[in-house]
């Protein structure tokens, strides 16, 4: 090594230190504050109004309590259980129509019990089909029942179809549902051997 005498600088310069190692006393740059999201913003006494959940003043709170504990409009469900009525009409549910079923093939075969308000027949957004039920709305409560009445277990486009109400006030017996003993929750295996 012919520079051998060369000599190395390990002396620290002015702006090779770091933050941590310079002393108390020399002036520093003041820590930047950082925006709080919470808070709306970095230290500022002034209080700006944050929304969304969570953020809630109390006079909010009160306020939607308020609303949630009014009084809403219902319709009379006295009689015990039983077919109830919508808001326009006695609405019934067809169930097992065909797939290739068009509006007007239910409109023609229910039509000829009243007046059809309204007829929904929805479709299956891959296919295309109709989903296999139909929502048929009449005005008068005797349309509707005799159209469940003289409906229920016939054929449609060579699919036996299912007629009964859409909404009821609460449970009671289908036409053809089995009667069951108190003690049909349980299993019907044999009894064990002691």
């Amino acid at each position: 090594m012919a520079n051998a005498e060369e000599a190395v600088d390990f002396e620290p310069e002015e702006d090779d230190l770091m933050d941590e190692d310079v002393d108390a006393s020399s002036p520093r740059a003041p820590i930047p504050k950082l925006k709080s999201a919470i808070t709306g913003g970095g230290g500022s006494s002034a209080s700006k109004k944050i929304k969304g959940r969570g953020f809630r003043e109390e006079t909010a709170e009160a306020e939607r309590n308020a609303r949630l504990s009014a009084r809403f409009d219902s319709l009379d469900s006295e009689g015990g259980p039983g077919p109830e009525r919508s808001i326009e009409g006695w609405i019934i549910l067809v169930t097992g129509v065909n797939e290739e079923a068009q509006e007007d093939d239910l409109h023609n075969t229910f039509g000829e019990f009243g007046e059809i308000k309204n007829l929904h027949l929805n479709l299956d957004r891959r296919s295309g089909f109709v989903k296999g039920y139909a929502l048929i709305e009449y005005e008068n409560f005797e349309e509707a029942e005799r159209a469940i009445n003289e409906m229920d277990g016939n054929e449609l486009l060579t699919q036996t179809i299912h007629v009964d109400w859409a909404f009821s006030k609460g449970p009671f017996r289908r036409r053809n549902a089995r009667r069951r003993s108190p003690r049909s929750h349980r299993s019907r295996s044999p009894r064990r051997r002691f």
